[in-house]
């Protein structure tokens, strides 16, 4: 595990709060994909790709996608069932994983520089290993990898519904009783450690994306469907097999950086740490007073992270290239 390397402060673009990017509906293999373009501000910039995590969506990734626009050509999806992508037929991380392969090749930029939220950080894992060819770098902020101490996680409290018949329909009877504003709420104190650190902007953009929600037939399921595959995987990961979200995270070979944010309320705070040691090339930084998802929280300083990412594996590329 190697030692974070911090872009200078004064050199991220001036702070502001774009909306979200704009986006398109994409026709892959018979279902739409929403997909979102953050263009670049500067020539010779690379190709990257974010992947938000449970019940999150491409907007996840407006502020930070902004920041490294100057070298990063971005693009977010919106995974089968969630933002304004169309339903899938599975929801489990290796579905997951072939679709963002999917869109990796079906877009033609690959190899990407390749982001993961939560459960975009698990399928994130899992194309790195699975497909090197594809990604350049890797950036994973509170990876969902596995662990077993659910009591660690303000979701455990969800594991009972999934052994439940019609699970699906008991969540969607839930959600429909409270109102958007009362969940946009509960998400964000789910997700943030410091509610200050979200501007206003931000929170209508949140509950605009709840009422989203609430408008798709879909969503409950996908939801319940999406966390059940979570959840067996975490299991099989522990169990023999070659399928093991751990096995996989060893084969990854991608330059790494890992955030964790210390007051998670949604994975193990012990995940990161973990990831860091067990992918061979990784950084590790963990933020202090910092939930769940970081690039909504304190992009500016994952910018920084991700900035001294690049340098440092651009200059290797370079220094490879010369001996070469």
């Amino acid at each position: 595990m190697k030692r974070v390397t911090l872009w200078p402060e004064d050199r991220l673009p001036e702070h502001g709060v774009p909306p979200p990017w704009p986006g398109r509906e994409v026709r892959l293999d018979g279902t739409v994909t929403y997909v979102r373009e953050t263009p670049a501000t500067a020539p010779g910039a690379e190709p990257a790709l974010y992947v938000h995590g449970l019940g999150g969506s491409s907007q996840n990734w407006t502020d930070l996608a902004g920041l490294l626009a100057a070298r990063l050509d971005g693009q977010a999806i919106d995974l089968p069932g969630f933002g304004r992508s169309e339903p899938g037929a599975r929801y489990t991380v290796p579905a997951f994983a072939d679709r963002v392969v999917r869109w990796i090749e079906h877009s033609g930029r690959g190899p990407v520089h390749l982001f993961g939220n939560s459960l975009g950080g698990a399928i994130s894992v899992r194309v790195a290993a699975l497909r090197p060819d594809l990604v350049r770098t890797l950036t994973l902020i509170s990876p969902a990898l596995p662990f077993l101490d659910f009591r660690r996680s303000v979701q455990g409290r969800m594991l009972p519904l999934l052994a439940l018949p019609r699970a699906e329909r008991l969540a969607a009877r839930q959600l429909a009783r409270i109102a958007p504003e009362v969940m946009a709420q509960q998400v964000m104190e789910a997700c943030v450690a410091d509610l200050t650190r979200i501007c206003e902007q931000r929170r209508r953009e949140a509950l605009e994306e709840i009422r989203v929600r609430y408008q798709a037939e879909h969503y409950a399921s996908a939801y319940v469907r999406t966390f059940r595959g979570l959840v067996s995987s975490f299991l099989r990961s522990y169990l023999p097999g070659s399928d093991s979200l751990w096995r996989l995270a060893r084969k990854v070979r991608a330059p790494t950086l890992v955030i964790g944010g210390r007051q998670d309320r949604l994975v193990d705070v012990r995940v990161a740490p973990q990831a860091a040691r067990v992918i061979p090339d990784s950084r590790l930084l963990m933020l202090d007073g910092v939930g769940h998802v970081a690039q909504l929280e304190v992009p500016r300083l994952v910018a920084r992270a991700v900035f001294g990412l690049l340098a440092e594996t651009g200059e290797g590329a370079r220094r490879h290239d010369l001996a070469g």
